[in-house]
């Protein structure tokens, strides 16, 4: 059962950084960060009667950030 122990520590860890996540996507209007969504490499289109948005570089930005985060998170609870 010491299995099932650490499944539930990690579930509750992943839960609690969603929550936060989720918390910051609510307020990020109001905290107004201008250079995410405008970065160089970030791709918009915008025609006549069309629209596209592909933030490449957000998302890549966010993700090198996410990964770093939950690495120290990783390495703090195993210790």
């Amino acid at each position: 059962m010491e299995g099932l122990h650490g499944l539930g520590k990690s579930l509750l860890l992943v839960g609690i950084v969603l929550a936060v996540l989720g918390l910051l996507f609510m307020v990020s209007d109001k905290l107004n960060f201008p250079f995410l969504g405008k970065l160089p490499g970030d791709i918009h289109y915008k025609g006549k009667n069309f629209q596209f948005y592909f933030p490449i570089a957000t998302s890549i930005i966010l993700s090198v950030l996410l990964s770093l985060i939950l690495y120290v998170i990783s390495y703090f609870s195993r210790k």
